[in-house]
């Protein structure tokens, strides 16, 4: 008698002397060879890194092959090992490694890895069983292979994705990992651009330093810092500020600049000379080159034009009575009574931000706490400088921000 085999297109069942599409798959998954994996896995990974702002390394770990330059790298490895990664920091071939900061790894989360493999033993048996023509399909049956293969196909895409997510990462304990999630369903993106993305919403990642950071973070209680040893500081240091490149450094620096944050010039036998302040200047990142404090800027400008004492201005003379207000309070503080807390809410008239400064940092030395509301309105600002300039600099300065 005849052999029947039992069909399935779509939800229709059905006895048929044709060949059983489910059972033919799982022989041709069971006949596919380890290097077919290999190869197709490779494949997958090459497909999904075009178009990224990192220098990636596929399955390498000879720390020799990976290049000690300033740009960003990515390593992606087959499976996590901590040794193989703390290698390729610690070494390039035989010599030590310099830039160890400029690299990240990407490697597997072993949970996914069974379904990633049975994903791509379906691919490689369907496209088998469109190849093999001793099968004798149906036209229904070949219809029914071609829409599996295409939907296959489109899982791999975010298999690779679900599979390859686990992010390690420099610091200064030595690495940290983080865990990219399940990713968007439809999203198109690249794998080594979501990396990018979660490095650079993480903060691992600048793209735009904010000048106040600059001045908070390196010139606080110093008078000078070298421009070379900042930017090979961020190369060099493990979880020190990285930048997507040096440009970043010198649009940061030179804004600061330009604003009178602080000022830029050399160091001549060990004294800061300041060249430029409040106005466009080049960086080099290099040298002798030096950003320098706005308070010896603004020293050495005015010994430079000959200015004896100006007459008082506004600012000075405010400056002067919280300066009689600070002496005043030491003299009675035993005599006056004492507040535990402070709420008040004013206006800022224009231009007068600088000078309530130092108001708020007296209060800040007689508080814990301080916390402040603040309201702008009657003007306008673009999202991207909201973003890349308001929240930027909060977030570098590592201010929480409460929006409403």
């Amino acid at each position: 008698g005849k052999l029947f085999h039992l069909q399935n297109i779509g939800e229709k069942y059905y006895f048929s002397n044709q060949p059983n599409i489910n059972r033919i798959l799982l022989n041709k998954m069971e006949n596919v060879k380890e290097e077919e994996l290999i190869d197709m896995e490779q494949e997958l990974l090459r497909d999904s890194i075009k178009g990224g702002k990192l220098k990636v390394f596929i399955w390498e770990e000879n720390a020799g092959n990976i290049a000690d330059s300033e740009e960003l790298k990515l390593v992606i490895l087959k499976r996590e090992n901590t040794e193989v990664m703390k290698n390729i920091l610690k070494t390039k071939g035989q010599t030590p490694r310099v830039n160890i900061n400029t690299l990240f790894f990407l490697y597997p989360l072993e949970s996914e890895r069974s379904g990633f493999i049975n994903t791509m033993k379906r691919k490689i048996a369907y496209e088998n069983i469109e190849k093999d023509k001793n099968l004798n399909l149906s036209d229904e049956q070949k219809k029914e292979v071609k829409k599996e293969l295409k939907k296959t196909e489109n899982n791999l895409k975010e298999s690779i994705r679900r599979f390859y997510r686990m992010v390690a990462v420099p610091d200064k304990d030595g690495l940290k990992s983080n865990d990219l999630g399940i990713p968007t369903y439809g999203e198109e993106k690249g794998l080594s651009q979501e990396v990018y993305e979660k490095l650079r919403s993480d903060g691992e990642i600048l793209e735009k330093i904010a000048p106040l950071v600059l001045r908070e973070k390196y010139l606080t209680g110093r008078e000078y810092v070298s421009t070379e040893q900042l930017y090979h500081s961020s190369l060099k240091t493990p979880g020190e500020t990285r930048t997507i490149n040096r440009t970043i450094w010198e649009q940061g620096i030179a804004e600061g600049v330009s604003k009178g944050l602080f000022g830029l010039g050399d160091l001549e036998s060990n004294k800061p000379i300041c060249r430029y302040f409040k106005e466009k200047a080049s960086i080099a990142l290099s040298g002798n080159e030096i950003v320098i404090s706005e308070a010896l800027c603004n020293d050495q400008r005015k010994k430079e034009e000959k200015i004896s004492t100006p007459p008082e201005t506004e600012t000075s003379k405010e400056t002067h009575d919280i300066d009689k207000y600070k002496t005043r309070e030491k003299k009675q503080e035993s005599l006056v009574k004492t507040r535990n807390e402070i709420q008040l809410r004013f206006k800022v008239p224009k231009g007068k931000i600088a000078n309530i400064m130092g108001v708020m940092n007296l209060l800040q030395s007689k508080f814990e706490t301080l916390e402040i509301e603040l309201i702008a309105n009657e003007g306008a600002i673009t999202e991207q400088d909201y973003e890349d300039k308001i929240k930027e600099a909060f977030r570098q300065l590592g201010i929480e921000l409460d929006e409403e």
